[in-house]
C-alpha cells in the first residue's frame, strides 16, 4: 500500500526560499564570468607579442644591427659575414647606377642589417642612408629588390637671437643653434660685415624653417628675415623674388649677394690674412703672403666663389694639390694646399658658384691642414677680403611696392624676436 506525503505549510516555505537562493547564486556566478578574462590554455603555449618591423621586415627570427661605415669601406665589405643567394649577388653585381651608384658609399653614413642570428647569418635586408631623410633598403631574398625610402619630415619656422660675446660661432654654439644656420646667416651678410671682426655687445635676430626628422634636426630651410647690428650699424636682410629665385636684400633694395661668395668654404678661422711682408713660417723667411689662409680639417669641402673656366688643376711643390679658375676677364681666384682635386676639375671644365671643387689638405709647401685661397683682379694679386665687388641687381621698379609690403612683413617677424637676458657678471670677493 503506497504511502502519500503531504507537505505541511512549513516545509513548502522552507523549499521556495531555498529555491530563490539557488537563483540568486546562479546570477552572481554568471556575472563574475561575464568579467573574468579568459584564463591563459595549460597547453604550456604563451600568448605570442606582435613582432617588431623594421623597414617594413617583421623581425621574426631576425636580428638587426645598425654600424657606420668606416673609413675607405666599400659597399661589398658591408656584406662580408652574410649569406646571400648566389642569384642576389649576381644582381647586386649588375646593378646601373642609375639605380644607385657604389662609389658614393661615405664614411660616418649609418647602415642597418637585418639577418638571421645563426653562426653564418643570412641576409635578408640593408639599409644605408644616403641622407638624413631618404634611405634605400636592398631586400635579399632570393633574389634582390631596392626600395628607395623617403622619411616623413615636419618644416617648423623658429626664431633665434644672441648677443655677440666673443666669437659669432662660440655665441651660436651657446645657444645650440646649428653651424648649417650660422653659415647661410654669413652667407647672406658676408658682404656687408666682417664676420671675423665682430664686437662684442653686437646682436642679431633671425626667423628661419627648420626640418625635423622624428623629432631630430635634419636641415634649414628658407630663412625668412636676418637683423644684424654690427659696431652700431643696423642691417636687414630680407628674401624677395624678382621671378629668377629667392635673393636677399637691404631696406633699400639693394642686393646683398655680389658676383662672387666671399668665402670659399663654409665660414671658419682666418689663421693668415693677405700680407706683402709675412715672415714664412716654413721657409724662414721673409716672403709675401699673397693669399688669405682659411684654417679646416682635412677633408673640408672646398667651394668655388663663383662661375668659371678651370685654367690649372694640378699639384706643384709649392701649391701643393690646386685648382685656379677663371671667372670673368677682370676676377681670377686660385685654391691651394688641397688634400685631393674635386672629381670632373681638370683644365677647360666649366664649374658653377658653390661647386665643390677639391678638399682641405696640407699638400705643398703646407705647416697644417688649411686653404690658402688667392684672388686676381686684372692680373693682379689683392687681398680677397677687401676687394669691391659689383652687386646682383637690386629691386626693380616694378616690384617696388610688392617689396615694401615684404620688407615691413619681415621686420614685423624680428620686432616680435626677444633678445636673450644678458648674463650676470660674476664677481669674486676678495679675502
Amino acid at each position: 500500500m503506497g504511502v502519500t506525503f503531504f507537505p505541511s505549510q512549513n516545509f513548502l516555505m522552507i523549499c521556495k526560499a531555498f529555491n530563490h537562493v539557488l537563483i540568486i547564486a546562479a546570477a552572481l556566478l554568471l556575472a563574475q564570468c561575464a568579467t573574468q578574462q579568459p584564463e591563459t590554455p595549460t597547453s604550456g603555449i604563451a600568448a605570442v607579442p606582435a613582432p617588431t618591423v623594421l623597414h617594413g621586415i617583421p623581425l621574426v627570427n631576425l636580428q638587426a644591427h645598425e654600424h657606420t661605415v668606416k673609413k675607405n669601406q666599400l659597399f661589398s665589405d658591408l656584406l662580408q659575414g652574410y649569406n646571400i643567394t648566389p642569384a642576389a649577388r649576381q644582381k647586386l653585381t649588375a646593378l646601373p647606377k642609375s639605380v644607385f651608384d657604389f662609389r658614393k658609399i661615405i664614411p660616418g653614413k649609418k647602415y642597418t642589417v637585418v639577418a638571421t642570428p645563426d653562426s653564418f647569418p643570412t641576409l635578408r635586408a640593408l639599409a644605408y642612408e644616403t641622407s638624413a631623410t631618404e634611405y634605400v633598403v636592398f631586400h635579399f631574398t632570393d633574389s634582390l629588390w631596392i626600395e628607395p625610402c623617403v622619411r616623413e619630415t615636419i618644416t617648423q619656422t623658429k626664431t633665434a637671437a644672441g648677443t655677440i660675446e666673443s666669437t659669432l660661432f662660440e655665441t651660436i654654439q651657446s645657444l645650440g643653434i646649428s653651424y648649417e644656420l650660422t653659415n647661410k646667416l654669413v652667407d647672406i651678410l658676408a658682404w656687408q660685415i666682417d664676420f671675423q671682426r665682430l664686437q662684442k655687445g653686437d646682436y642679431f635676430k633671425l626667423v628661419y624653417d627648420e626640418t625635423r626628422v622624428n623629432n631630430r634636426v635634419v636641415g634649414i630651410g628658407h630663412i625668412h628675415g636676418i637683423f644684424f647690428r654690427n659696431a652700431n650699424h643696423d642691417y636687414f636682410a630680407i628674401p624677395f623674388d624678382q621671378g629668377e629665385g629667392v635673393d636677399y636684400f637691404d631696406e633699400q633694395g639693394k642686393s646683398l649677394r655680389k658676383a662672387l661668395l666671399k668665402y670659399p668654404i663654409e665660414f671658419t678661422r682666418i689663421s693668415s690674412r693677405y700680407n706683402p711682408n709675412r715672415f714664412h713660417p716654413v721657409a724662414k723667411v721673409f716672403r709675401p703672403h699673397m693669399g688669405t689662409d682659411f684654417a679646416a680639417p682635412t677633408g673640408t669641402p672646398i667651394r668655388s666663389v663663383g662661375d668659371g673656366i678651370v685654367e690649372e688643376a694640378q699639384y706643384k711643390a709649392n701649391n701643393g694639390n690646386y685648382v685656379k679658375i677663371r671667372h670673368n676677364g677682370t676676377y681670377t681666384t686660385g685654391y691651394l694646399h688641397m688634400s685631393k682635386i674635386g672629381s670632373g676639375i681638370r683644365p677647360g671644365a666649366r664649374v658653377r658658384q658653390g661647386q665643390t671643387i677639391g678638399y682641405v689638405g696640407s699638400t705643398g709647401l703646407a705647416t697644417g691642414p688649411h686653404l690658402c685661397y688667392r684672388f686676381w683682379k686684372h692680373g693682379r694679386q689683392v687681398d680677397a677680403l677687401r676687394v669691391e665687388l659689383p652687386p646682383a641687381q637690386p629691386i626693380a621698379a616694378v616690384f617696388a611696392d610688392e617689396f615694401q609690403q615684404a620688407r615691413a612683413l619681415v621686420k614685423r617677424q624680428l620686432d616680435l624676436v626677444a633678445l636673450p637676458a644678458p648674463q650676470p657678471e660674476i664677481v669674486v670677493a676678495g679675502n
